[in-house]
C-alpha cells in the first residue's frame, strides 16, 4: 500500500469523534429522544489532490482500498456501499466532482462494536467531500448529520435513527429530539467525567439487531393504538396502559415496557444533566435499570458484556450498560475515581478498556485550498 507520509500536499484533514449512548438506546428510530456524548476517539481522513479524476481510498488499519470515478454515474456494488453512497446524495445536491484525490483513511474506534464507526465514517466522507468541494455546508454540522444519515441509512432502506450521526457531528454532550424532522439537538453544558468503555471483542449484527428490535416494537405501538386511542410512545404514560400491556402478547409486551422504562429514565436524566448537580450514585442505578431492560426484556446483551459489566462494578463502577445495538460489541460504566481500575479489570477479562472523555465534534483539522 502506498506511504503518504512523505507527502507534502496534503489538503484536507477530517476528524470525526466516536460517540456512547447514556439513555435512550434503541429509541431514536422510533421518534423517542436519546442524551448521547462524543467521545475521545477518532475517525480520521486526509486527502490530497491526484492528476485524474478518480477517487482512490486507501485503508492500512485494514489493508484494503477502493476506486472509483465520481463524475461517473455510481451504482451500488454490494449493500452499504457507503462511500459511493456518500457522492450520490452531494450529486442530488448539485455537487460536481471533477478532481481526483487520494483519501487516507485512519481510525482509533473500535470497529462495528456499538461506538458508531460507520456512521463516524460517513460523516467525515460527507464533511470532506463538502469542503473539497468548496461548499460552505461543511462548516454546518447539523446538515453534515443529516447528509450523512442519508448516505448511511436512507440510501440503503436501513434501520437506524439519527443519533449516530448528530453526535459525532455536533460532539459534546447533547439531547436529542428524534420526534422531528431534522433532529432537534440541545448540548448540555455538564463535564461528564469518570466514563470507561469496554469492548467485548464479539462480533455483531448491528442492523439485523437493530431491525428486529424496531420491527417488533412497532408491532406492539400498532396493536396498542388499535386499543388505546390517542396512544404516543412518546406522550402517553406507561400506567394509563397497565391492563392494555397485559393483554398484548408477551414478547410486545415486554418489548414496549422496555421503551416506557427506558424513554422516562432519559427525561430524568436530562433534568439531573441540565442542572448541573449530578447525584453520583443514582445516576449509576439508572445506566444499570436502562441496562435491564436491553438484557432482560430487548435480549440483546450477551454473557462477555455482562462479565464486563460486572468487573467494572467490583472495581468501584457505579452503574453500567451496553452501547449500541448489543449482541456483542461495548459496554460503557460510569466509574468515577475508579477509571484506570475498571478499565484493566475489562482487559483481564478478555476484552479492551478505555478511560473516555468527552470530545469536540467533527472538525477540519487542516484545509489549503487545492489548486
Amino acid at each position: 500500500m502506498e506511504d503518504f507520509s512523505r507527502r507534502t500536499d496534503e489538503c484536507i484533514r477530517v476528524s470525526v469523534p466516536a460517540r456512547i449512548c447514556l439513555h435512550g438506546e434503541h429509541q431514536d428510530f422510533l421518534g423517542l429522544s436519546v442524551i448521547a456524548m462524543a467521545i475521545d476517539l477518532y475517525f480520521t481522513i486526509r486527502a490530497w489532490p491526484r492528476t485524474d479524476a478518480k477517487f482512490i481510498i486507501h485503508m492500512p488499519d485494514l489493508d484494503d482500498r477502493d476506486e472509483f470515478t465520481p463524475s461517473q454515474s455510481l451504482a451500488y456494488r454490494h449493500h452499504r456501499d457507503y462511500l459511493p453512497a456518500g457522492v450520490n446524495v452531494l450529486k442530488k445536491r448539485g455537487i460536481k466532482f471533477n478532481r481526483g484525490y487520494d483519501f487516507v483513511f485512519t481510525s482509533t474506534i473500535p470497529v462495528n462494536s456499538g461506538v458508531s464507526s460507520s456512521s463516524a465514517m460517513c460523516v467525515g466522507w460527507i464533511k470532506t467531500l463538502l469542503a473539497l468541494a468548496g461548499d460552505p455546508a461543511a462548516h454546518d454540522a447539523a446538515l453534515v448529520a443529516t447528509l450523512a444519515h442519508a448516505t448511511e441509512v436512507l440510501e440503503f432502506n436501513e434501520p437506524g435513527g439519527t443519533m449516530d450521526h448528530y453526535s459525532t457531528s455536533l460532539g459534546g454532550l447533547v439531547y436529542i429530539d428524534c420526534s422531528v424532522h431534522p433532529s432537534k439537538v440541545t448540548p448540555i453544558d455538564f463535564e461528564l467525567e469518570g466514563m470507561v468503555l469496554g469492548n467485548s471483542l464479539e462480533k455483531k449484527d448491528t442492523k439485523g439487531t437493530l431491525r428486529a428490535s424496531r420491527e417488533a416494537v412497532e408491532a406492539g405501538i400498532a396493536e396498542m393504538k388499535k386499543r388505546v386511542p390517542g396512544f404516543s410512545l412518546r406522550e402517553t404514560p406507561a400506567s394509563a396502559v397497565d391492563a392494555e400491556l397485559a393483554a398484548l402478547p408477551t414478547e410486545l409486551a415486554e418489548k414496549l415496557r422496555a421503551n416506557f422504562i427506558n424513554r422516562d429514565l432519559c427525561q430524568e436524566a436530562r433534568r439531573m444533566l441540565e442542572s448541573g448537580k449530578l447525584d453520583a450514585t443514582r445516576f449509576g442505578a439508572m445506566l444499570d435499570k436502562h441496562h435491564a431492560q436491553l438484557r432482560d426484556r430487548l435480549g440483546i446483551s450477551t454473557p462477555k458484556l455482562e462479565s464486563l459489566i460486572s468487573g467494572c462494578r467490583r472495581m468501584g463502577g457505579l452503574g453500567g450498560k451496553l452501547c449500541g445495538s448489543g449482541g456483542g460489541g461495548t459496554m460503557i460504566c460510569y466509574a468515577p475515581g475508579h477509571e484506570e481500575a475498571a478499565a484493566r479489570e475489562i482487559d483481564r477479562l478478555g476484552g479492551k478498556g478505555y478511560v473516555i472523555k468527552k470530545s469536540r465534534g467533527a472538525t477540519i483539522e487542516h484545509f489549503s485550498e487545492a489548486k
